[in-house]
Formats: structure tokens, sequence, C-alpha cells
């Protein structure tokens, strides 16, 4: 989930189509590419490609307040105002094999009701999985994912996104993995009290000593533990000590754009030596530094108008509405994600590449990967380039596969010897690391 959710809220975009500077870049279908398209839709029955992370469920909340009589996924979302970038035959069309739904509440939501609000949000994965059963299933190992992509199914995980949901309880982890979730993302765009973020000063210089116990409980579990947004000294932190591979389930190449919630190198390095994986987004603003330039000045120009204008809206809509006039979008496409996939391979190695959209928590993604139908299209720029199907299949699930299988080996070696933890934060956070 991207930084739009907080301060101006969720913007809605159109899964159908994506702006580029106006113009309309080429895609595998319109280029007569129709026999590496091929290939690219053979290869995703072969292999189940493993999405990392989708708010779906958190559009049904803020679009629906989880009311599931507002809404048919079957029947197919392009034909809302503001249409989903995800629904049932676009998860078909994409050829996804596993999806990990993102269950994200609001950083600000932290403290008492964090915990109830997160357990509400994995409540829509169920019932999003009883109500189309022909479609999802629950996954929660890796022989699950396989099995269920086998059936023809989208393999249906739950990740959770910030570690404010726990409450700063390792109880309501524990009772969190129980239902279900199998990853969780350390922090979200805020600090939590036991680690630092990627878009926040820092508190704690990356992880406190009751964060490492997390750290510590959630491989005892065999819950997957997510770096996407936190703070590089936090990634030092957690790789210094982490039994287990990490995920970034969302996050690209910092050295390719220079934004906070990227992965700097000297970080990837470790990554590979960790046996991780990084789940490269889609998110236009951390896949090409001209957008992320873009954001940047549309961000000022808004601040600098609501100054001069702070109590006329329609003055500071007028003017920005202008602004962008003038101001055209820079065009991005699948091929900036896969210079962000190249990045990562050249420097540690295909076998640590993921696939990690955030559809449907921004605002539009990449021309070719406008919506979860758009999966091939990124397979098909991976052929021109040279990648073989051995190595898109790694990247696209295959990966993923590998890091799941290690988590729950690791976790099954611990819990025979290692009882669950009843530290409290109140006891840890006072004393030295």
């Amino acid at each position: 989930m991207n930084h739009l959710k907080i301060g101006i809220g969720v913007l809605f975009a159109s899964a159908s189509f994506a702006l580029c500077g106006g113009v309309a870049q080429p895609t595998a279908s319109d280029t007569g590419d129709a026999a590496l398209l091929e290939r690219a839709h053979k290869l995703l029955k072969e292999a189940p490609l493993i999405d990392g992370h989708n708010d779906l469920p958190y559009q049904i909340y803020k679009r629906f307040q989880n009311h599931f009589d507002q809404f048919d996924l079957q029947k197919g979302t392009t034909g809302f105002k503001d249409p989903l970038h995800t629904d049932i035959p676009r998860l078909r069309e994409g050829g996804v094999g596993g999806q990990f739904w993102s269950v994200y509440i609001a950083p600000e939501t932290d403290g008492p009701g964090a915990a109830r609000l997160v357990m509400d949000q994995i409540d829509v994965v169920h019932r999003l999985i009883e109500k189309y059963p022909d479609a999802l299933e629950l996954a929660l190992t890796a022989d699950d994912i396989l099995r269920i992509h086998r059936s023809g199914k989208v393999a249906s995980l739950i990740g959770m996104e910030g570690g404010h949901s726990i409450e700063n309880s390792l109880a309501v982890l524990r009772q969190l993995y129980r239902l279900g979730a199998r990853y969780m993302t350390i922090t979200h765009w805020l600090n939590t009290d036991w680690a630092d973020a990627a878009t926040e000063v820092p508190e704690h210089n990356g992880l406190t000593p009751f964060g490492k116990e997390v750290i510590r409980e959630m491989n005892r579990l065999g819950m997957l533990v997510d770096l996407s947004h936190v703070s590089p000294k936090t990634m030092h932190d957690v790789l210094d000590i982490a039994a287990a591979p990490v995920i970034f389930s969302h996050s690209s190449a910092r050295a390719l754009t220079p934004y906070s919630r990227n992965v700097p190198d000297d970080v990837l390095k470790r990554v590979k030596k960790n046996g991780g994986v990084v789940m490269v987004t889609f998110v236009r603003s951390y896949i090409s530094e001209p957008m992320l330039h873009y954001v940047a000045d549309r961000k000022a120009e808004k601040a600098r108008l609501q100054e001069l204008f702070p109590a006329d809206s329609a003055a500071v809509n007028s003017a920005m509405a202008r602004w962008k006039a003038e101001n055209p979008q820079p065009a991005t496409s699948v091929s900036d994600v896969a210079d962000h996939i190249d990045h990562i391979r050249d420097l540690i190695g295909v076998d640590h590449i993921g696939i990690g959209s955030d559809f449907d928590g921004i605002s539009a993604g990449p021309t070719g990967l406008e919506d979860v139908a758009g999966y091939p299209n990124l397979l098909v720029e991976l052929f021109r380039r040279g990648y073989s199907d051995g190595e898109v299949k790694k990247i696209v699930g295959l990966n993923v596969i590998r890091v799941m299988r290690k988590v729950e080996g690791i976790s099954a070696k611990l819990k025979k010897k290692t009882e669950p933890s009843d530290a409290l934060i109140e006891e840890l956070n006072d004393s030295s690391p």
C-alpha cells in the first residue's frame, strides 16, 4: 500500500488504462508478439505467479464498508465509476496462481483497536474465499499454493501490512498467525514502538529489543518477515538476527529509483546471503525516477497553493488542475519494472526476485500493467530481454515457494526446542539490547 493513503486519502484509479504522459505505450498484445504472449500464458500454467501484495480487502472496506452485497468480483469491476484493479475474470486473464491479500489498517490506528481492525480485514479475505470457492482457496503453506494452482484456482494468502496491527503483543501475533496471516510487514509509513519505518524520522535506531523478539517469534511461528516499508537500519537489524529468509513484499531497487521505500544495494547483497526475495513492485514513483520527481513536485505545488488559499479549496483545485495540464506525467511502462528486475538479477542473481504489484493500493499501474490482467506483458518483456523459461518461473513464483518452504522448515525445528515467547514490550524496551 503506497503513501497516497495517508493525508489525502485513497485515490481510486481506472484499471482499464493508465496515464503515461498522455500517450499509450505498446504492450505485448498490440505489437505482434503473439508467440511470446502464448509462451507467457503457457508458463503461467506450469508455475504459479505469486503476487506479494494486493490491497483489494482495503478497497472493499473503503468503498463498501465490507458489505459483500454491494459488489460481485465474478461479474467484474471494470464497469465501476472508479474500477478496481482486481476481479476474478482479470485474475484468470493474468494467469495469477497465488495472491498475498494485504490486510492493511492505517498506521495512525495504533494501540487498542488495531487488532480488531486487522481481524476485520482478515475476515474479508476468508469471506471472499467462501463467496468465490470456484476461483479462490485459502493457502497456508508452499505446498498449498502448488496444489491450488494445479486445480486452476488462485491460492489466497494473507499478509499483514504493518507491525502496529499486533498492538505490541506477541500473543496477538500468534493469534493472527492462527487466523491465516503468513507475513507481517514490520512497519508501515510510521514507526512502531519497536521498529523504524523508511518514511519517518527514526526513533529507535532500527529495531528495539522488543522488535528483535518479534522477529524471533515470527521465525518460530513460520511467519514471513516482510521488510518493505522499513528503514535501512531496521533492514540490517533484522538481517543480523533472522533465522530464516526474509521478503520484501512490494519494493524495488533504490539504485535505479532513489526513493526511501526501495532497497539499497548493500541490503540486496545481504538478502542474497540470507536467501530471501525482493518482490519488485509496480508503483510508478518507485520504478521511475522522473515519476518520483514529478510526484514530489506535485505535492510541493499543492502545499504551496494550500498555503496561499487556506480557506478556498475551489481555488486550490482549480490551480492544481491547471498545473497538471501544464505538467503531464512522465511515461512509465512494463519496461521500467523489468529494469529493476534486471538490476537485482545483475547484483545478486535471479534466485532472489519476485513480483509485488501493490494493485488496488496504487492510483494506477505503469502502461502494460494497469491491472491484474497485465502480468503476461511483464513476462513478454523478460523474454525479450533474454530470460529463460526457468528464470522467469523463479521470478514469478518459484523463488517465493523456496523461501516459504525454508521458513516452514526452520519453524518446525524452532518449535521443537523453543517455547512461545511471553516477553512484554515494557520489559524489553526498558532493558539494554
